[in-house]
């Protein structure tokens, strides 16, 4: 792209974060021009289907919430932080079983993003937090650890060479997918692909997660066992999030529905209750 053409292209994105200096304009612009057809499309639909019904103790994190987003800076007028603080503050107060996790910053933060209003991010925190991922953000953390270990039995069925790599290598699952987990892909993949996800997990619950995460590690089953040693293998999850791949979501979204083959909450609900049951016996 020429320099004249690349000044066109704003630095900042629609959400506030600041582009990185290798971003692929020419890549996005071609990509967001055919998608923004999907998008509003899915906007109308959206739209009719809630018009029918609808779906911190310490502000210690604040300052490392979306450093990148003007947004969030205390030169921006108004500042995000102090929405955020209020957010995880009533949130605190709210449900004192989880108070406050980190984690919760940056789902609270895109959530303020999109919606542009305190309760109604207040409420869908809930959603998240209290049903959608219950134990996540608990001081145990036991949903996030159970989810964790599914997913290492799920990439065993599935994907039993990758698997087998990992046992050889004697890698632990949270090693590579706890901040895919925790901050349910916020400040992993591109931000309109986190919402596409978040979508679904809203609609359809928290098997979502665990058809990115496959799809992720099928789509880049040929890298991720190239790998020979456990810093190596963690460098393959950091590059498997980047690229076109993730950047295109409406194929992406696509993707997940067919990689990683049937996946019915009958088969999570079974292998939580199985690996809930071994991280309790090992104490």
């Amino acid at each position: 792209m020429q320099p004249a053409e690349r000044s066109r292209v704003p630095r900042i994105d629609p959400y506030g974060f600041e582009r990185p200096e290798d971003f692929d304009d020419a890549a996005y612009e071609k990509f967001f021009s055919s998608y923004l057809v999907t998008l509003t499309r899915r906007a109308i639909k959206w739209s009719r289907l809630l018009q029918g019904g609808g779906v911190p103790r310490s502000r210690t994190d604040l300052n490392r919430t979306f450093p990148d987003n003007v947004k969030f800076r205390k030169t921006t007028d108004p500042c995000l932080q102090r929405t955020l603080y209020n957010v995880l503050l009533a949130y605190g107060h709210h449900n004192q079983g989880v108070g406050y996790c980190q984690g919760m910053n940056f789902i609270a933060g895109y959530l303020i993003l999109i919606t542009n209003n305190e309760e109604e991010s207040f409420w869908l925190l809930d959603a998240l937090v209290g049903r959608i991922l219950p134990d996540y953000y608990s001081p145990a953390m036991l949903g996030l650890k159970t989810d964790q270990e599914v997913l290492g039995e799920l990439v065993r069925a599935k994907l039993p060479a990758v698997g087998a790599l990992m046992e050889r290598l004697g890698v632990l699952w949270t090693l590579l997918v706890s901040r895919w987990f925790i901050c349910l892909f916020v400040d992993i993949l591109p931000v309109e692909t986190v919402l596409r996800i978040w979508d679904c997990l809203f609609n359809e619950g928290s098997k979502i997660i665990f058809r990115v995460a496959l799809t992720l590690i099928k789509q880049h089953q040929e890298l991720i066992l190239e790998a020979t040693s456990v810093p190596d293998i963690c460098d393959k999850f950091k590059q498997i999030t980047k690229g076109s791949f993730v950047m295109e979501c409406h194929t992406f979204m696509q993707k997940i529905f067919s990689e990683p083959g049937s996946l019915s909450m009958a088969t999570v609900a079974k292998l939580r209750e199985s690996c809930r049951a071994r991280l309790l016996a090992q104490g």
